[in-house]
């Protein structure tokens, strides 16, 4: 196996559920979740790259590339040496990075991803009250500001949305972000499960896992679900 870390990407707008998701995938034994949201709460706000963090996030601007990186990378270091996450058993579920292009080419040299799971929001205005609320229920006031989540909006739509066609259109499954958790989370195991099948034994008695015999010998063609918002995608990257 190489020494990257094996990943998939949970991708989509702010408020399209990529956390939530990726908080009950990392429960299931052999999926490793960690949110780069994650790593900059974990910062102490006194040192350099936690005054960093805070001059941009309050304004709903994106870290600097560099510095992102290296947090998240210091960040999953530790986790690996402490073997909270194990590279070899774990497949790696990240959400909140790649944030743009130039962060995804710094991360080549980090992760291999197998997979993007981009969670399609058909509705923006709906995913804006539906953020508000969220911030409002969770008693972050400074998060429910329209203004502050609109701008959030903004710098997804102008910066991160494009980390889409960095990668091949053939890693790429969408899945519409808008229905119950349970029913989201149902598409997205439909196409993760058989990905962690095909790169790593079975978590819980380390045997290779074999196969699932086809339907009456037909190999059933790849579920990909588009949502409304999507966009025709353009040709892989060469």
């Amino acid at each position: 196996m190489t020494s990257r870390f094996q990943t998939i990407l949970l991708f989509g707008a702010p408020g399209a559920g990529k956390g939530t998701q990726g908080k009950i995938l990392g429960q299931i034994p052999g999926f490793y979740h960690l949110s780069c949201g994650e790593v900059f709460r974990t910062l102490d706000m006194a040192s350099d790259l936690g005054k960093t963090f805070v001059q941009y996030s309050s304004k709903g601007l994106l870290v600097p590339d560099d510095v992102t990186v290296k947090m998240w990378h210091q960040n999953m270091h530790a986790r690996t040496v402490l073997s909270d996450y194990k590279p070899r058993a774990d497949l790696l579920v990240l959400d909140g990075i790649p944030r743009n292009v130039h962060q995804a080419k710094l991360l080549e040299k980090h992760i291999n991803v197998l997979q993007i799971i981009h969670l399609v929001c058909p509705n923006k205005e709906e995913m804006i009250q539906r953020l508000r609320r969220r911030a409002l229920k969770e008693n972050r006031i400074d998060d429910a500001k329209e203004d502050v989540i609109r701008k959030r909006w903004e710098v997804y739509e102008r910066e991160t949305f494009p980390v889409l066609d960095y990668y091949p259109a053939s890693i790429i499954r969408e899945v519409d972000a808008t229905g119950s958790p349970a029913r989201v989370l149902e598409h997205i195991l439909e196409h993760v499960v058989p990905t962690q099948e095909r790169h790593f034994n079975n978590p819980i008695t380390g045997e290779k896992i074999a196969a699932p015999a086809p339907s009456n010998g037909v190999h059933p063609a790849p579920v990909r679900r588009a949502g409304s918002a999507a966009r025709p995608r353009k040709a892989p990257r060469k």
